[in-house]
């Protein structure tokens, strides 16, 4: 559990770090060197710096999934399939699109971290424990207002802990799973209503080369500009993005 409080308080620190950068006047220097240890506390800190190091490398991929950045990732990556279109848009357009959307949508949620946590720990008004307690509050609040209550029940089955009788009582290390599969659960819904359109067009393109004898075109060739041109007639971008964010309200 100890190691589980790092790695978030970890999380929203790198999450706040544009604001606390723009908060402060001077930022802090650091100088790392190897020198004999006249204090045996001096291996306790070296130990915790190794620690946060470690946690350092695991954040992002952490970090992404305790915001909207999977349903969102996912949509992208289905729908450039079922347009048919293999490497375009590439996937650092797609992952920077979605980087972009998760920030604006976790936007207030960052606030609240922002205000309720850092900020008082930072002016040292509360303790590293107060500041994990108050600021994991709001992302619980969004994980618990995306996750379904099926997926969090079976999570809370297999760790074996008493049923909570409020979603307060339960751990955040049973949520963040709950909220995960529930995030893909979702994407892969919104994914098949994107499907529908694209293969109708690649049906009755097919039905079409068939019964003009032409077996040897393949379809696919013929109803990719049909369905890039649908998917600008249709403003595609515009109504999927504000889809995937009014998803989330």
């Amino acid at each position: 559990m100890k190691f589980f409080k790092v790695v978030l308080i970890t999380i929203l620190f790198i999450m706040l770090f544009a604001s606390v950068a723009e908060a402060q006047t001077s930022l802090p220097k650091i100088s790392v060197q190897i020198d004999e240890s006249e204090n045996a506390k001096d291996l306790s800190i070296t130990l915790q710096i190794l620690l946060l190091l470690t946690v350092l490398t695991l954040a992002p991929s952490i970090l992404i999934m305790l915001t909207a950045f999977v349903r969102i990732v996912v949509v992208f990556s289905f729908l450039r399939q079922a347009i048919g279109t293999n490497q375009m848009p590439p996937n650092q357009l797609l992952i920077g699109l979605a980087l972009i959307l998760t920030a604006f949508i976790m936007a207030p949620t960052i606030n609240q971290v922002n205000e309720t946590g850092l900020q008082p720990y930072l002016k040292g008004e509360i303790t590293q424990q107060q500041a994990y307690d108050t600021g994991i509050q709001p992302i619980r609040a969004f994980m618990l207002k995306q996750v379904r209550e099926k997926d969090l029940a079976l999570f809370v089955s297999l760790s074996g802990i008493p049923k909570p009788e409020t979603p307060d009582d339960l751990p955040t290390y049973l949520i963040i799973p709950g909220f995960v599969i529930s995030e893909l659960r979702t994407a892969f819904q919104i994914s098949f209503i994107l499907f529908i359109p694209f293969l109708i067009i690649d049906m009755v393109v097919a039905s079409v080369l068939m019964s003009m004898g032409m077996l040897m075109l393949p379809p696919i060739m013929v109803s990719l500009p049909f369905k890039i041109l649908l998917f600008v007639l249709v403003d595609g971008w515009y109504l999927i993005i504000k889809s995937m964010v009014m998803s989330f309200n």
